[in-house]
């Protein structure tokens, strides 16, 4: 019987490379994709196999895909997990770096989207899990366009859960909170670089402080929990579009829901700053 496949984007550190290690665990046949092939050695030793994938490339995407069909048939299971922070003040940011925000973010996303879909459609079965975020309903101060991005996530993926479930494939958006990865301190360097010195230097060295030290505060979960999400997600016959998991995405999801927006950001403001 053929194993099911499952690509993993992204997979070369945090939820990606758990998520790629939960999923082989599991049963599947993991492809494991980043750009940097190095730092996924050690996932060959557990029978994943690696894969260079830069998701701004369209030959690149185009011959992952094609590499996998031609090795396993089709993917079965695809986790769009590719993805950065680019912090900054609008003011500071350039509008190429606002592009390969969106780029990365959102196009690179929907391209590999776009050429799994056909045979996941024939074959009438198929997972799409997006790797959103609370980011995604939620703004932060030099966190435009990240947000911008992830907020853009959350709608492809409701719209194309809609497309897709005539043909019963599953289209799903997973939302982290605070997760313990390197993500983090390498936004808080973006900040400084885009937004170090200036009219926003106080606020931006002061939230950057912050975000360097995310990963010490009691809420922040390691990148397992959303990879255990996932893996359970899968199991489920009829997933909602969205789950909120790990680092209070959940409480931080309820407080947004039931008070105003001035009282939310707040509240929200006094925490991360």
């Amino acid at each position: 019987m053929r194993k099911k496949v499952a690509l993993v984007t992204g997979a070369s550190s945090g939820i990606g490379e758990a998520t790629a290690i939960a999923l082989q665990n599991t049963g599947y046949q993991v492809y494991a994709a980043a750009r940097r092939t190095d730092r996924m050695e050690h996932l060959k030793q557990l029978g994943i196999k690696t894969i260079r994938l830069d998701v701004t490339e369209e030959a690149s995407v185009k011959a992952v895909v094609g590499q996998i069909k031609k090795e396993e048939k089709m993917v079965d299971v695809l986790i769009n997990n590719a993805g950065y922070g680019s912090y900054g003040a609008l003011e500071d940011v350039p509008m190429s770096e606002a592009r390969r925000q969106i780029e990365v973010n959102v196009f690179g996303l929907a391209r590999l989207t776009q050429l799994v879909v056909p045979d996941m459609r024939k074959a009438r079965s198929g997972t799409i899990i997006n790797i959103s975020s609370i980011g995604g309903k939620l703004g932060e101060s030099f966190g435009v366009w990240y947000h911008t991005a992830k907020y853009a996530v959350e709608g492809f993926t409701d719209s194309l859960a809609l497309e897709l479930a005539p043909f019963n494939v599953k289209v799903v958006a997973v939302e982290p909170g605070a997760i313990k990865t390197e993500w983090s301190s390498i936004a808080a360097d973006n900040l400084i670089k885009t937004s170090g010195n200036g009219n926003y230097a106080v606020k931006a060295s002061k939230k950057a402080e912050g975000m360097k030290k995310f990963n010490e505060i009691s809420l922040a979960s390691p990148p397992e929990v959303v990879a255990n999400g996932i893996v359970k997600i899968l199991k489920k016959k009829h997933p909602k579009f969205r789950y909120p998991i790990g680092g209070g995405a959940r409480p931080l999801m309820f407080i947004r829901k039931i008070t105003s927006d001035r009282v939310f950001y707040k509240l929200l403001n006094n925490f991360l700053g």
